[in-house]
């Protein structure tokens, strides 16, 4: 049995929902969790400018799609950790590549004016 043939650039294709899902603002900071499994405070404050309500959304719906693992910890009081899925793991390898793309160009990118600015 063929795969089935996905084309992200038909506004029908169920592709759609993911590129939608990994292009999210961010879903983008995924490879902040390469390293290691981390905490939910450990990850509210090395990924800066994000409210606690929208890390927990975005954790959610990173676990409800299998690009993140809930793992509660032993401990008192409970806590849980997060960790990237093998599947995750890979996406981070391309979202790795776009970070380091904007970070070198973020200078060049700003000093670009548009059409009556």
């Amino acid at each position: 049995m063929s795969k089935p043939v996905f084309d992200v650039y038909d506004a029908a294709c169920p592709s759609r929902r993911a590129l939608t899902l990994v292009a999210n603002k961010w879903s983008l900071l995924l490879p902040a969790l390469r390293e290691r499994p981390m905490r939910n405070g450990e990850l509210l404050r090395r990924i800066g400018g994000i409210s606690q309500k929208v890390l927990t959304q975005t954790l959610r719906e990173l676990q409800h799609h299998g690009l993140v693992e809930r793992q509660p910890l032993d401990t008192v009081p409970p806590q849980v950790e997060y960790r990237l899925t093998p599947m995750a793991r890979s996406l981070s390898d391309a979202l790795l590549a776009v970070d380091r793309w904007v970070e070198e160009r973020t200078h060049a990118l700003g000093d670009q004016q548009g059409p009556g600015r």
